[in-house]
């Protein structure tokens, strides 16, 4: 006899019986006929192949087969309340755990706002921030360590779903010494003859420049390879060369040192997705979590930011 085979709805009338020690009170509990608990409690123990319960005039007794079975059936049904308790709470958004990837970006300039806001919105969800690269996002979002991810459109990758969020610019912060204070934008072509700092290998960033260089036929002999936008900018900030750095990073406080502009001939830009493993469904904490990421990323160009 397997428990898949059994009747949750009569192991849980049974172990109403056992508890009432009483047909009676347990279909009154039930709100059921006492001939429907009777009947429910018969085909269990026809299906078991054993009698659970003495029955006398005034009261129902448990066998001792019936002893032994109740105290599992009890435990099953509390745990099992238990994880449905669990599911209504976390549909109601009452409690949960979202695991999101983004980029460094991301959870650089929009992200402390928006978490601080569904915090106060929903104080039992637990969140955990993944600021990586987009490989590891990626790896995060397919191996369901994240639920979503935050970053870059990329066309070779057939197993997610990349939802189209915002499309941003690329601009050039140029140290105040190679004059190009009150120039329109930065080509391309400068890099050729100006130190320029460059994202690591890793970025979709540098591939999409990699690329445009390419086109362009230009050869840049003269760079600095970071990790982080934020280092290429305090480089850029120190003189060491120009950065080029998506719109959403760029530190408009360092105006006085170097000077931003949108990377012109040819123009270049980033945009960013939401990313989700194709056929996958986000749990509601992490639906309306990645809306409110999305929808702000989304008025970013209604912002009243300098330039671009």
């Amino acid at each position: 006899m397997r428990a898949s085979n059994c009747n949750l709805k009569a192991i849980h009338i049974f172990v109403t019986v056992a508890e009432h020690s009483s047909f009676r009170k347990a279909s009154e509990s039930l709100n059921r006929s006492q001939s429907a608990v009777s009947t429910q409690i018969k085909l269990l123990e026809e299906q078991i192949g054993v009698a659970l319960f003495h029955r006398t005039t005034r009261r129902v007794d448990l066998t001792p087969e019936g002893r032994q079975f109740f105290e599992h059936a009890k435990r099953a049904m509390t745990s099992l309340d238990a994880g449905l308790r669990y599911i209504e709470d976390t549909a109601k958004l009452e409690t949960g755990f979202v695991p999101f990837a983004c980029l460094p970006s991301i959870a650089a300039s929009v992200l402390p706002d928006i978490l601080m806001r569904f915090q106060q919105r929903r104080p039992n969800i637990k969140i955990q921030v993944m600021e990586t690269s987009y490989e590891q996002i990626l790896n995060a979002v397919g191996s369901h360590e994240a639920q979503f991810g935050i970053g870059p459109v990329v066309d070779s990758e057939p197993d997610f779903d990349f939802t189209p969020v915002m499309t941003e610019r690329i601009f050039a912060m140029v140290p105040k010494r190679y004059g190009f204070a009150g120039s329109a934008g930065f080509a391309l072509k400068e890099v050729a003859a100006i130190p320029v700092i460059m994202a690591s290998m890793s970025a979709v960033l540098r591939a999409e420049i990699n690329k445009a260089l390419a086109d362009q036929g230009i050869a840049v002999e003269n760079f600095i390879e970071v990790s982080q936008v934020q280092t290429m900018m305090a480089f850029a900030a120190a003189g060491l060369g120009v950065a080029l750095v998506p719109k959403l990073m760029v530190d408009w406080r360092m105006s006085d040192v170097v000077d931003i502009l949108p990377l012109v001939e040819p123009e270049l830009s980033r945009t960013l997705s939401l990313i989700r493993v194709k056929g996958n469904f986000l749990s509601p904490a992490a639906t309306e979590l990645s809306a409110m990421i999305c929808r702000e990323l989304e008025q970013y160009r209604a912002k009243d930011l300098p330039a671009g």
